[in-house]
């Protein structure tokens, strides 16, 4: 059995999927975007900003759900200049700072909304 996730903490799905989608414990997390919730606008064309709002959304869902960064498993960075990985990691790091979970990083060619970070996240219960 699923359960469909969606809160207003976080993003509207800008396609067929749900912004998040629980079965057995896990909670599987579409990938985020830095576009602000409230105003839709996206975050500033700037690696460091736009992670950490991409973070900041995946915490909405976490936290419509009473679970929060450290409930998370494993995430899924998807980034259009993989040269900029450094500056991705280290806000990452801030908020990933104890028992961070495993991690892929891809390059991608490009993103949604000309996204330059998107995170994808599996959290358990």
């Amino acid at each position: 059995m699923k359960k469909i996730i969606s809160t207003k903490n976080a993003p509207a799905a800008i396609g067929p999927y749900s912004q998040a989608v629980e079965a057995g414990g896990l909670l599987f997390i579409s990938g985020q975007l830095p576009i602000d919730p409230a105003t839709g606008a996206l975050a500033p064309a700037e690696i460091k900003a736009q992670t950490e709002a991409v973070i900041k959304n995946l915490e909405g869902i976490l936290k419509a759900e009473g679970l929060g960064l450290e409930n998370v498993l494993k995430t899924t960075v998807f980034m259009t200049e993989l040269s900029q990985f450094a500056q991705m990691n280290e806000v990452y790091g801030r908020f990933f700072a104890n028992q961070p979970p495993a991690r892929a990083t891809v390059e991608v060619k490009a993103l949604p909304k000309a996204a330059l970070v998107e995170i994808e996240a599996i959290a358990a219960r």
